[in-house]
């Protein structure tokens, strides 16, 4: 298994599809790890050379507990690309990855080609996720992972994805999560996003709960200069209710 050692943890990360294509790096949302893009992984193969990290305290990486921060993760994405030998790359992020995404188009410009931020958002409720974080470091996962998978999927999603993603939630590192949540809770994101100069695709679920168009998408379509959106028929976690769409459009955008 490739590993790379940051500051307090040592990050999972894994290649995939062509090693002569443009660079993709997919990102997982909180409380999931890399396995989030599996069903559109095989999309995407033969157009990107793909990376995946498992963010810190998420999958297989470790990570010390505490508070993380934005700058943080998004520091641990570009030691998972430098490791993987990406200089320059596009960058697709959900939920947390997102915000992730849309970090490193801020601070690292010169590193991204493209941006997709895919079911988040620059504008999160501090004081909810200050809530969740000390139900899940005082309680552990069972705490929030009701409220989480309601938010997740939508009641169309098949049985076995949800039993699948629960099962991941409850089984995952509370420390990890917390940390990452609080990295949530504390960004800096809403005035900087105008600063974004990669071309941008916006993507939003017209059942996503947790962060929907209204409030959440349409705050950065309105501050990503030029950014272009595109609605799916999904909920929080996209890759899982809608692979095939998602894939379509995120081809078309990073080809064009």
């Amino acid at each position: 298994m490739p590993f790379t050692q940051a500051a307090g943890a040592s990050l999972y990360w894994k290649r995939d599809g062509r090693d002569d294509a443009p660079a993709l790096v997919l990102l997982n949302s909180i409380g999931t790890d890399m396995d989030l893009w599996d069903a559109v992984l095989p999309l995407l193969r033969e157009h990107f050379a793909l990376l995946r990290i498992d963010a810190r305290g998420h999958g297989a990486s470790i990570a010390e507990p505490g508070d993380f921060s934005m700058a943080m993760l998004a520091a641990d994405v570009r030691a998972g690309a430098d490791a993987a030998g990406f200089a320059r790359f596009s960058v697709a992020g959900v939920s947390l990855g997102g915000i992730i995404a849309m970090e490193l188009a801020v601070a690292a410009p010169e590193r991204i080609e493209k941006l997709i931020p895919i079911c988040t958002s620059a504008t999160m409720d501090s004081a909810s996720w200050n809530d969740r974080i000390a139900k899940v470091r005082g309680e552990g996962m069972a705490a929030i992972a009701d409220l989480a998978m309601g938010r997740f999927l939508s009641d169309t999603a098949e049985p076995a994805i949800y039993e699948a993603v629960r099962r991941q939630l409850l089984g995952m590192d509370a420390q990890g999560y917390a940390g990452c949540g609080a990295a949530i809770r504390d960004m800096y994101l809403a005035e900087r996003i105008s600063g974004i100069a990669a071309p941008t695709l916006v993507v939003t679920g017209t059942r996503d709960t947790s962060t929907p168009f209204e409030g959440h998408g349409e705050y950065l379509l309105a501050r990503i200069p030029g950014a272009a959106h595109l609605s799916i028929e999904a909920a929080h976690l996209a890759p899982l209710e809608a692979p095939a769409e998602l894939a379509s459009g995120m081809i078309a955008f990073l080809q064009d």
